[in-house]
């Protein structure tokens, strides 16, 4: 179960592309180098596409697991939602996604890939948890204490949902939000972004806003 309170890392455009890159340098070194790379969606398409460019590789295709959702919801099982649209028989595979948490994600996509019959599977991710149950073949980095990570490309959605958690009915700024989730979070966003998050969930009808300020609806 996720905690009420617990630490976030933002993880910049900048790092997650070298982060992608030392995870391609780590399959490099390895044989047989992958016939066919295959992203877990959502989180694993950005990682797969660095790492295909590294390799020099176009053999590039997904598939969409659901288990986690915005701001740290978890359900209790992963799904393979889209499966593959084309044959792997025979084929040696690299499955990319950008972190291992519970590792339900990857156990679910290697079991559904293993039924399709690949002469072999790899995983690789950008960072692994110590937490997870899953021990991928390849990780840029290893996360020793546990803290919810967010990458940049899911950064507007991620946000949005802890700013839901820290709005109460007592209106508050922009800076005052920030606050907020530092506090609880230990999160920095920039107030550029807090200001699109905000919006969003005025939007959605979660927040009201009266001038600048902004509370729970």
């Amino acid at each position: 179960m996720i905690p009420d309170q617990f630490p976030v890392y933002l993880v910049s455009w900048e790092e997650s592309v070298l982060l992608a890159k030392k995870l391609a340098w780590l399959v490099k070194e390895d044989t047989p180098l992958p016939d066919l790379v295959i992203a877990i969606g959502r989180g694993g398409y950005v990682p797969a596409r660095v790492v295909c460019d590294s390799l020099l590789t176009t053999q590039l295709t997904s598939i969409r697991v659901e288990h986690w959702g915005p701001a740290a919801r978890c359900s209790e099982s992963a799904l393979v939602r889209f499966p593959l649209s084309i044959p792997v028989t025979g084929m040696n595979l690299l499955v990319i996604d950008d972190v291992t948490d519970t590792g339900k994600t990857l156990m679910a996509t290697v079991e559904y890939l293993e039924r399709q019959e690949p002469a072999s599977i790899r995983t690789g991710v950008l960072h692994h948890k110590d937490t997870s149950s899953f021990c991928p073949d390849y990780f840029a980095e290893p996360v020793h204490e546990w803290r919810w990570i967010v990458y940049p490309w899911a950064l507007h959605e991620d946000l949005t949902g802890f700013l839901q958690l820290v709005l109460t009915p007592i209106p508050a700024s922009l800076a005052e939000i920030g606050v907020a989730l530092r506090e609880r979070f230990q999160m920095q966003a920039s107030l550029s972004d807090l200001s699109d998050a905000a919006e969003e969930l005025v939007r959605q009808g979660n927040a009201m806003k009266t001038g600048d300020r902004y509370r729970a609806s």
